[in-house]
């Protein structure tokens, strides 16, 4: 997998290869292709005033429909995000592929290969059964190598071996390749440093002075809206900035509003803006009711705002302040750069793996990819799934606790 210099032409609220403009005139006739029927604005359902999108696709069983919502803070950005995301969800299916299904120790002695333990197995996974596996290219090491597919495909059929539930994880799109193995690899930084945040319950520094006008207007949305936002930082050891915001309707108080939205990138300022419009996609969320699974907020809602508070209380509470202009950043012209830069810090982080799965479908022609690095963290996403780094932390987190004085 060759990557090449990859000019960013857009850089208003996000960084992009192409405006959204341009991109949706080069994906909005492919949506049909991709089981896309519609793309709806559903920012009015809340006060906020954020631009949230959905795309609408009508899957094979009767009756039944999968929504992906999208965000930014332009409508255009929002608009293409909804759009791009039903794209990475119909290239992450298997469709058509063949997969091949072996045992890790006879694939291991023909060819290069991902040992399943190193994607962090759930206690029940059976490593040693034949599974099915599916070609990627290491970026790090710069060699192919065969991956399990139950780490690459969302959702992997029934009919194949499966080693854990198959998530999103490292699932992105773009408008160049470049550009996807780029937000492939900011979401599973940032889902690992989510992780590493909820395993010890210590959600970092709150971040303060964030007066960049895009982030700054959004803030002032949330709070015209009486909707108290808290912006921290959890950037992990790996370096690259990685932002929370936690939203509490203080004027309705209802507990499945009690919302979390994050953001990593090498721009410090990006990671804040897609940290309040994720948060701001998730409010629209429970509120459109488009939730695959609606077993969380039925939960909160039984037990209440005040209690559902104090559970997530690490997020509320407050904590240190950091200005936001001490937080590292880099703000390249060049995808190119921004990957080298991560995959630096990854190695600096003791990973020795960055795999890119290229699932670009050719009927759509629009790039798509999972990444996957071995070792990173994702328990915050799956429970089952808890690996070294989260070990770590913990230790970590009992050493600092017994250090202060009392």
């Amino acid at each position: 997998m060759l990557l090449r210099s990859c000019i960013k032409k857009y850089k208003t609220d996000t960084h992009r290869a192409f405006s959204p403009e341009e991109t949706l005139d080069r994906i909005a006739p492919k949506m049909e292709l991709a089981g896309i029927t519609r793309v709806a604005d559903i920012t009015n359902l809340d006060r906020i005033g954020i631009p949230v999108f959905s795309s609408i696709r009508p899957a094979a069983d009767k009756g039944a429909i999968s929504v992906y919502n999208g965000k930014g803070a332009t409508p255009a950005e929002a608009r293409v995000s909804a759009m791009m995301e039903g794209i990475e969800r119909y290239s992450a299916e298997v469709h058509d592929r063949e997969l091949l299904v072996e045992t890790y120790s006879k694939l291991k002695s023909e060819t290069n290969t991902i040992d399943p333990r190193d994607l962090i197995l759930p206690n029940d996974a059976n490593p040693v059964i034949a599974i099915p596996w599916v070609e990627g290219y290491d970026l790090i090491r710069k060699e192919e190598v065969m991956v399990p597919a139950s780490g690459v495909f969302h959702p992997l059929p029934m009919d194949y071996p499966q080693l854990f539930r198959t998530n999103t994880n490292g699932l992105a799109s773009g408008n160049v390749l470049e550009e996807a193995v780029f937000h492939g690899l900011s979401e599973v930084i940032e889902r690992d440093a989510w992780s590493l945040v909820e395993i010890v319950k210590n959600t970092g520094p709150l971040v303060s002075e964030v007066e960049d006008g895009l982030a700054a207007g959004l803030i002032e949305k949330f709070a015209a809206a009486e909707v108290e936002v808290r912006i921290k930082d959890i950037t992990s050891d790996v370096g690259v900035p990685t932002i929370a915001a936690a939203s509490d309707d203080v004027k309705l108080k209802d507990p499945a509003l009690l919302t979390i939205g994050m953001g990593t990138h090498t721009s410090a300022e990006v990671a804040v803006l897609r940290a309040l419009t994720e948060v701001a996609q998730s409010r629209l969320t429970q509120i459109h009711g488009a939730r695959e699974d609606t077993t969380t907020a039925d939960f909160r809602r039984q037990i209440g705002y005040e209690r559902t508070k104090r559970l997530n209380k690490h997020w509320f509470e407050d904590s240190e302040t950091r200005p936001f202009g001490e937080i590292e950043s880099q703000d390249s012209e060049d995808f190119l750069d921004d990957i080298n830069l991560m995959l630096k810090r990854l190695e600096e982080a003791g990973m020795d793996r960055a795999i890119v799965v290229d699932l670009t479908r050719e009927e759509i022609g629009v790039p798509v990819v999972r990444v996957i690095v071995p070792g990173l963290e994702q328990s915050a996403m799956d429970q089952d799934r808890r690996g070294q780094r989260c070990r770590d932390e913990i230790k970590r987190h009992r050493r600092l606790s017994r250090a202060k004085p009392r």
